[in-house]
Parts: structure tokens; sequence; C-alpha cells
């Protein structure tokens, strides 16, 4: 990670994170590297272009998070996968709805909104994701 990201980290990873299932530890760790990024990009005053391409990343990746994790708990057969997609479904709304404030200049990056992203993922993986992943541990 570069220098200048590093030391505005607004979201380190934390053991707690983990689910114990290397690719989605791995792909939650690009999550937060993003999530960093963007909010580096802000400290820096880098320009609306830089950010709205972490923002275009941030979305990108989302969504392949997401669709990547549902395949897994599908072959997995976890038991609340119904209600995990309405839950991804639900973020994934809120991140492009973030990404398109921000390309309307209806919303600035704020520490509020950086916030906002550091909960929206931290609380997806300690509540949600812990829970199919104490699931597939007691298969």
């Amino acid at each position: 990670m570069a220098t200048s990201t590093t030391t505005h980290v607004i979201f380190p990873w934390l053991e707690k994170y983990s689910v114990g299932i290397e690719q989605i530890d791995a792909q939650h760790q690009g999550l937060v590297r993003l999530i960093n990024a963007l909010h580096a990009a802000m400290i820096a005053g880098q320009g609306s272009q830089n950010i709205g391409k972490i923002l275009d990343e941030l979305v990108h990746y989302t969504e392949e998070h997401f669709s990547y994790e549902e395949n897994m708990l599908r072959e997995r057969n976890f038991s609340r996968l119904i209600g995990h997609q309405l839950e991804h479904k639900r973020l994934t709304g809120q991140v492009v709805e973030l990404r398109e404030k921000y390309r309307n200049n209806s919303i600035t990056l704020t520490m509020e909104v950086m916030r906002f992203l550091k909960d929206w993922l931290a609380n997806h993986i300690m509540g949600h994701d812990q829970k199919y992943a104490a699931e597939l541990r007691a298969q």
C-alpha cells in the first residue's frame, strides 16, 4: 500500500473480520483497501475524476464480491441464502446511490460519508457474513 494511503487509513483490517474462508477474506480486504484509498484521495484533495474512478471500482468490486459469495453459499447450501442475497442487493444499492450522488454533485465526500462506508462493510462482515461462516464451519 502506498505511503499516502497508509497514513490516512480509516478502516484497518482486523482479525475479527476474518470469516475463515481465504478467498472471501481476500475479497473483503480488497474492499477495505478501496475504502481506504477513497479516504486517502479525499484527504489529499485529489480531483473528482480520481475519486470517481475509485467509487466506480468500489461498486464493481462490491458486485463481483457479492456474486462470488452468493455462488459459494449456494454451493454450500447456506440456510439463509435468500435473506443474504437481499442484504447484498440493499448494500449494492447504497453504494451505487452514493456513486450517483457524487457524480451528480449532490453529495461531497466527507468524513461522515467515509464513516458510512466503513460501517457499511464492517457491519455486513460482522453481522451477516459471520453468521454464514459459523454455519459453514458447523457443516
